[in-house]
């Protein structure tokens, strides 16, 4: 992604296409522990959300078209995204909802992106964490099951994760680049990515659903995947299937992992292709 700081359309939409793709690249992994994925039990719900991730398109470009008029995180901008946000999420609920934590991610990194043509994923995320510091004085102040999540049981959050710039999305990018010199296949090393995440993240929606011992117990099972070899080995593969099955078996979503490893596939696209892995 090249450009000037006021750029053109174009680029605003191939920024927000590059998120987009992430995101459905995500959707599309298989098996998920405990997240819909493309197989016969789940393709009903699988459909609806990649259906829906499309709907985020128009709101990635306008906060990308946003962010390069602006020219640098600011107050100013931080309330344009948020309120571009907003609307983006009642057009995605029309569509069928969901990816409010991938609207954030994205549209945080996708803004950064746009404020610095060119740059790499360091950058991008450090513009990000700027640009998430400001508050957005337009939100409305309503207690989400999120930040109730964190307040409860002093978890970074999704605002929390922004504001350190991001950095699972950053882990997950290393764990790409490992899987992949180590001979895994594209989809074995974005699941590798993905039980990173995971591995150390602090889920408000697991929080939410199965308390703090239910987050430890799904963090210590992606740990112990990436520990048996990762999901390109036996071993791991195994790994991974127990944990899938059980994660669905008590109804525990890792929801918050999905979204920060769209973040990576994204900020991974924009490298040029001799830089990745």
């Amino acid at each position: 992604m090249t450009g000037t700081q006021y750029g053109n359309g174009r680029e605003d939409q191939a920024l927000a296409k590059a998120a987009v793709d992430a995101l459905v690249g995500q959707l599309a992994l298989a098996p998920k522990p405990g997240l819909p994925d493309p197989r016969e039990r789940t393709a009903r719900d699988h459909s609806a959300l990649r259906w829906s991730a499309r709907a985020l398109l128009p709101g990635l470009t306008a906060m990308a078209a946003t962010a390069r008029r602006t020219g640098e995180p600011s107050a100013r901008l931080r309330a344009d995204v948020g309120a571009i946000g907003r609307s983006t999420e009642h057009t995605v609920a029309l569509a069928g909802g969901g990816h409010r934590g991938a609207l954030w991610t994205l549209g945080l990194l996708v803004a950064a992106a746009a404020l610095r043509p060119g740059a790499g994923p360091a950058d991008i995320t450090d513009l990000a964490k700027q640009l998430a510091a400001y508050p957005d004085r337009r939100a409305p102040r309503r207690p989400s099951r999120g930040s109730t999540m964190s307040a409860r049981y002093g978890a970074a959050g999704a605002r929390g994760e922004a504001r350190a710039g991001f950095p699972h999305v950053r882990r997950a990018l290393a764990a790409l680049a490992t899987a992949r010199s180590q001979g895994a296949s594209e989809p074995q090393a974005r699941l590798d990515a993905l039980l990173t995440v995971m591995s150390t993240l602090q889920d408000t929606e697991l929080l939410y659903a199965a308390g703090p011992v239910g987050l430890r117990q799904v963090q210590a099972g992606a740990r112990g995947v990436l520990q048996a070899g990762g999901t390109a080995t036996e071993p791991g593969a195994a790994a991974l299937g127990v944990l899938d099955t059980d994660l669905h078996r008590r109804a525990w979503s890792p929801r918050g992992s999905g979204p920060l490893l769209a973040g990576a596939l994204f900020l991974d696209a924009l490298k040029p292709a001799g830089a990745r892995g």
